[in-house]
């Protein structure tokens, strides 16, 4: 795949099939970063007036002409994630639908499920990579999905999200392109001042790092809010090493909506997000600039990427010292510059713009 992308005023209209993991509706009522990006996706490819399919749970909100494969979001019928047979049928369908002459091109979101289907589909398909292409201390030929991926390399068009997820990628992907994602900055407030307190916002685990906010704001002697869904595998975790440090200057607030973000973040003297793994893109960090919250992370993954050091944020090697001595410089962040760094890179306008090219310089091969 070349890397310049090219299109023509005279591009016709295109007919692009979406296809969505099934575990929520499209867009998420509360965390999902894929099913944002998907939702995005769809509606802004049919404002530009592309005939756009989402395979998706019933239920999802979206401009895309919605085809279900089952009644519910599997995680509300109890099917757990490591049962496939559903997200297999949606791309099935999806495939099935292809073959019958109705699709120009087709857009998965399905990680290594759909190597499974690519090579019978009569139109391109573009897989985003979501999900690291890596495991630690992994051998790549003894893990059957990166045993797949590399089996399938040469014949798989990728897009990954961010240029660390592409270069730890444990196979190489000759016909890989890096697209960022992107959010909807109609939805996040710009706070020019921000407040005394600091956020932490993710999944709740331990390699989004929540242990380490803690520690940092323990140190420092701060305020720090903590959000974010707590998976039923996680309640132990959150209960022995989280629970334990809540008081009247650390408070757990429980999972956001999207429309209590900015809320969340504008107020904020700064996001911290000193992170245990390699991290392919992070919506959290997006999301906190575009209110002009700058954000503090662990030199891990993409964040060197999203963060530019000094000037939208601090990225710092991972040690709690260094983590707390940016915190106590952030108020020199000009938070104006913040917001304009996320309107300039990171908008929901820039990424569909970067799919829409990509989705025809794939046709035209």
């Amino acid at each position: 795949m070349k890397n310049s992308i090219k299109k023509s005023s005279g591009d016709k209209k295109l007919r692009v099939a979406q296809i969505a993991p099934l575990w929520i509706t499209i867009p998420p009522l509360k965390y999902g970063g894929i099913e944002r990006i998907i939702a995005m996706l769809c509606d802004g490819l049919t404002n530009k007036g592309h005939e756009v399919t989402l395979f998706a749970s019933p239920g999802s909100k979206t401009k895309a002409e919605l085809i279900s494969v089952f009644p519910k979001p599997l995680l509300e019928a109890n099917i757990p994630w490591s049962n496939p047979i559903w997200n297999l049928r949606n791309l099935s369908r999806a495939f099935e639908i292809a073959k019958e002459g109705k699709f120009d091109i087709i857009h998965t979101h399905l990680d290594l499920w759909s190597l499974f289907f690519q090579n019978l589909s009569p139109v391109p398909v573009l897989h985003t990579m979501h999900n690291p292409l890596y495991r630690d201390n992994a051998d790549a030929s003894k893990d059957d999905r990166l045993q797949l991926f590399t089996e399938e390399a040469h014949r798989t068009n990728i897009a990954f999200i961010s240029e660390s997820a592409r270069k730890l990628a444990m196979v190489a992907m000759p016909k890989s392109r890096v697209i960022y994602n992107g959010i909807d900055l109609e939805h996040f407030r710009f706070n020019k001042k921000g407040g005394e307190h600091f956020v932490w916002i993710a999944r709740m685990n331990k390699h989004k790092g929540v242990e380490n906010a803690i520690a940092a704001a323990e140190k420092l002697g701060a305020k720090l809010l903590l959000a974010g869904r707590i998976d039923p595998t996680q309640v132990e975790y959150f209960e022995t090493y989280i629970k334990p440090h809540l008081n009247e200057k650390i408070k757990y607030v429980g999972e956001l909506t999207e429309q209590q973000l900015s809320d969340f973040y504008g107020p904020a003297k700064a996001c911290l997000y000193p992170i245990e793994w390699e991290e392919p893109f992070g919506l959290v960090v997006a999301e906190s600039m575009a209110c002009g919250t700058p954000v503090i992370a662990y030199r891990r993954g993409s964040m060197p990427e999203l963060i530019e050091d000094g000037k939208t944020g601090f990225v710092v090697e991972s040690d709690i010292d260094l983590f707390v001595d940016a915190m106590k410089k952030v108020d020199q962040i000009d938070r104006a510059l913040v917001r304009k760094r996320v309107e300039e890179r990171f908008s929901k306008e820039r990424m569909v713009d970067d799919y829409e090219k990509l989705y025809y310089e794939l046709c035209k091969q």
